[in-house]
């Protein structure tokens, strides 16, 4: 079956997944590189990295790791709030919604100074889950805008897939994934060498990305 960008939600298209994996790979690298090199996104290398600590006695590192962890899945609990709330909202569509508040998030981070980065980094680590709960297709397939390994995964698979059975659709599938992992790279590189030039303010570049991305969402339907 052929997919049109007409048939797809604003929010399912490739363009706007793109900004968001721009700006997923971009706070990833900003909290680490800025932010005690804690993962914002990557909440698999955290529990790795708070469970190494934990055994090895240090309590206070392990937290750094934890929380993030615990405003992950408190991003994912409100984002499925405001989706059930405001679905039906006639003035702002709920994905707007979402998106502004992780906008104003970020902004927030770019003020806190070095000595409260665990607020930093959960304050990052919970816009990035709100957004990973808000946009989950890309032209109808299943994705995530901020973590890479499902889009490998389903990628290659779908790679895989064409290769034996020589479908157009499969090759079209894997290149969106390919392509979302691509973009998310080029953010996470831009994201460190911004982080490491400006500093706190860096994560900015990713709240303007995000002011793209609502902008964007003017005409999505419900």
């Amino acid at each position: 079956m052929h997919h049109s960008e007409a048939h797809f939600q604003t929010s399912e298209t490739f363009l706007l997944s793109a900004v968001l994996a721009l700006s997923g790979g971009f706070q990833d690298a900003y909290t680490y590189n800025v932010r005690d090199e804690v993962f914002s996104n990557a909440q698999t290398g955290n529990i790795v990295l708070m469970s190494q600590h934990l055994m090895e006695g240090d309590w206070m590192t392990a937290l750094h790791y934890l929380f993030p962890l615990l405003a992950f899945a408190l991003g994912v609990f409100v984002a499925e709030h405001i989706s059930h709330r405001y679905k039906t909202s006639t003035r702002l569509h709920w994905r707007q919604i979402v998106v502004a508040i992780e906008f104003v998030l970020l902004l927030l981070v770019g003020f806190i100074p070095t000595q409260y980065n665990i607020i930093a980094t959960a304050l990052v680590s919970f816009a990035c889950s709100m957004q990973v709960q808000t946009f989950r297709k890309v032209h109808g397939y299943g994705y995530a805008s901020t973590m890479c390994i499902g889009n490998l995964r389903s990628g290659t698979e779908s790679l895989s897939i064409y290769l034996r059975d020589k479908r157009p659709e499969a090759l079209r599938k894997a290149l969106h994934y390919y392509g979302i992992i691509c973009v998310f790279a080029l953010g996470a590189g831009a994201g460190g060498i911004c982080s490491l030039h400006i500093g706190l303010r860096a994560i900015w570049i990713s709240s303007l990305l995000l002011c793209i991305a609502f902008g964007m969402m003017q005409k999505e339907r419900r």
